[in-house]
């Protein structure tokens, strides 16, 4: 099964497309030229300092050039993206701002979060309904 040297593959098809011989993309990196037909052929992996020459110089983005030479950054590029804000129903903010009913009830901080995370399954449409559900939870047997 042949290997597929994505990176090799890239920075030949830019040369190329540029115009550039191994050679002349060599000197503009300044490296010898037997170094860039071991980046193309995959025997290789360029330094991280020269992806970023590489990129600069062939005109291709500098991240996806090093995720090409070193897949296990990957991971460590990816963008981790924010958690969109929960939405909450009228009916959630009502129930867990009405901090007397809580108390008379005695919910604790685990039973809000049971009932926080039905609250954003987005089916529980009055305060009143939570209680019911409330009072359904603490009639099912623990498990100890």
């Amino acid at each position: 099964m042949k290997r597929v040297n994505q990176l090799g593959e890239t920075v030949r098809n830019q040369r190329e497309a540029l115009g550039l011989t191994q050679r002349a993309l060599a000197q503009k990196l300044g490296v010898e030229a037997s170094h860039v037909a071991f980046i193309e052929t995959g025997r290789r992996k360029p330094s991280l300092k020269l992806v970023g020459r590489l990129a600069s110089i062939l005109g291709l983005d500098s991240q996806e050039l090093l995720i090409l030479a070193h897949p296990e950054a990957k991971d460590l590029l990816t963008e981790v993206k924010p958690e969109k804000p929960r939405k909450t129903s009228p009916s959630w903010r009502r129930f867990v701002e009405n901090r007397e009913l809580l108390r008379r009830y005695n919910v604790t901080d685990r039973e809000l979060r049971a009932l926080e995370s039905l609250n954003l399954l987005g089916t529980v449409r009055a305060a009143k309904e939570f209680l019911a559900i409330l009072t359904l939870l603490r009639e099912i047997p623990s498990s100890k």
